[in-house]
């Protein structure tokens, strides 16, 4: 029996306590507008970040939100508009991660940066919004929560306000970001049309009064896909991805790709798995929503790969690379629909963790890079190794396991996804072609991520570059990622089983 009875409003505390340190944030900033105190500002929000860690891992760890007789089940908030599971739970881990990476980076990656207190503040709330749509189970929340991440995530990318590229990022973002809105929230008054609910639970429910709707329903559920493959950077919804990240302070580039893109998956997974249940859903439409991702996924980790291996630019490569391993993910909703869908959807969300260490370390590498003043081409960074080899050794860690080497954690999440999509290719046949596309497309970012690795350690510098720095912040920030990217391979079997846990539960 627990000392202490928390209400139940306190399951959402790994969110509310990133809003709260938003708001100390804002307080600092008002009470001294013109502080530059970097110590201060980044450490407010680094503390932020790892007590929102803390606390959600804590929950997991007593049995918030799983189910069993010791445990304390799913809590449901606010009459079901928030709901506390084993789920929400592991990508509110996977966003507070990241997010105390990339704020302890910023540190000093924004040492001659003017609006410091707005940076973090927009950084904290943006993680927010995304902690906030881990636990949304109603298409209002989930939409309050989307933009609650989107318009801070906008402003960050344009920050930089005397760089043409940032701000030219920013507005194509705010853009295609608007358009994405507002093709979401369309389709969330299609499927209210439809079932008179928006409610997950009820939408489910509702489904069988959908009657002569089911074209309705259908086009209202191809919006909401296309909503999520926007937030996510999945083809034809990745333009933005590119531009964004190369325009991006490289920090923002690393939260955007990592955090943004586990919020938005969070929110693929919960959305179908809840409010959608296949075989109810495909009498009313007609046909298996399965069959969508299917192919947003061959054709997302495709294009995402060979975009990748044309690139000269190093953060366009990691900008296509991100969207190449957002294809691999899609796996865990291509397969959905066959009797391994907990295994297909736990293995993804299994790689969406160690994507959060291995490609935010990655783009950290690059803030370092462009925090020495080197180039952003791959000849930019030759012989690099020679006077950087402890940051090199991070990067070659960082580009290996994104490519699914053995010996690192990026290699154990590819292959129980890949297990798992050969597994659940028994009940569906055309997920041979994306256990296959996996493989292949696997192999090419291999090709590619060696180029960098073979620039830093193997070529010879082009230019005499002085004695490079060695800024603790980003230092730090990247010898953790690559530390946790070596050290999950071995420990990986809490995650796996936190990972299967959660999406057995909610596929249930």
């Amino acid at each position: 029996m627990a000392f202490v009875q928390l209400p139940e409003w306190a399951a959402l505390a790994p969110a509310l306590i990133l809003a709260g340190t938003a708001l100390v944030l804002f307080l600092l900033d008002s009470i001294n507008p013109y502080s530059t105190n970097r110590t201060l500002l980044a450490g407010t929000a680094v503390v932020g970040s790892l007590s929102s860690l803390a606390v959600a891992v804590w929950f997991t760890a007593a049995g918030v939100g799983a189910t069993g007789i010791e445990n304390y089940g799913v809590i449901e908030i606010m009459g079901d508009q928030f709901v506390v599971d084993q789920l929400a739970l592991y990508f509110m881990s996977i966003i507070a991660v990241v997010t105390a990476l990339v704020t302890v980076a910023s540190h000093d990656y924004l040492r001659d940066h003017t609006y410091q207190a707005e940076y973090y503040s927009l950084v904290i709330l943006a993680a927010t919004g995304m902690s906030m749509m881990a636990a949304a189970n109603s298409l209002v929340t989930i939409f309050i929560a989307l933009e609650l991440t989107s318009l801070p995530s906008y402003a960050l990318v344009a920050i930089l306000k005397d760089n043409r590229g940032s701000v030219e990022a920013g507005l194509k973002y705010f853009l295609i970001g608007a358009l994405s809105s507002a093709i979401f929230v369309y389709g969330v008054s299609l499927v209210y049309g439809a079932t008179g609910s928006l409610q997950l639970d009820a939408v489910a429910s509702g489904l069988g009064n959908a009657g002569e709707m089911g074209g309705l329903l259908g086009l209202g559920i191809l919006m909401l896909i296309g909503g999520i493959a926007f937030k996510t950077a999945s083809v034809p919804f990745h333009f933005w991805a590119p531009e964004a990240y190369e325009g991006a302070p490289a920090p923002i580039s690393a939260f955007l790709s990592s955090a943004s893109k586990a919020a938005g998956f969070v929110l693929a997974f919960r959305v179908f798995t809840t409010a959608f249940p296949l075989e109810a859903t495909t009498d009313v439409i007609g046909v298996e929503w399965t069959w969508a991702f299917v192919i947003l996924a061959i054709v997302t980790m495709t294009v995402g790969n060979f975009a990748a291996a044309t690139q000269e630019n190093v953060k366009r490569m990691l900008a296509y690379s991100s969207i190449g391993h957002a294809g691999y993910v899609l796996i865990g909703l291509a397969g959905l629909s066959t009797g391994a869908a907990d295994f297909v959807m736990g293995a993804a969300m299994m790689h969406l963790l160690v994507y959060g260490f291995m490609n935010t370390g990655a783009f950290l590498f690059v803030a370092l890079a462009e925090y020495w003043g080197v180039g952003r081409t791959f000849e930019d960074y030759n012989g690099l190794a020679k006077q950087a080899p402890v940051a090199c050794a991070a990067m070659a860690v960082f580009m290996f396991s994104l490519a699914g080497i053995p010996l690192f954690g990026g290699f154990w999440s590819k292959y129980l996804l890949y297990t798992a999509t050969i597994e659940a290719a028994a009940d569906n046949a055309v997920l041979l072609v994306v256990a296959a596309s996996l493989v292949v497309n696997s192999a090419l970012s291999l090709f590619y991520y060696s180029r960098l690795v073979k620039a830093l350690w193997i070529e010879d510098p082009v230019i005499d570059r002085d004695r490079l720095a060695q800024p603790t912040g980003l230092y730090a920030a990247v010898i953790v990622a690559a530390v946790m990217t070596v050290l999950i391979l071995p420990a990986f079997d809490p995650i796996a089983n936190a990972a299967l846990e959660a999406a057995a539960a909610v596929i249930a």
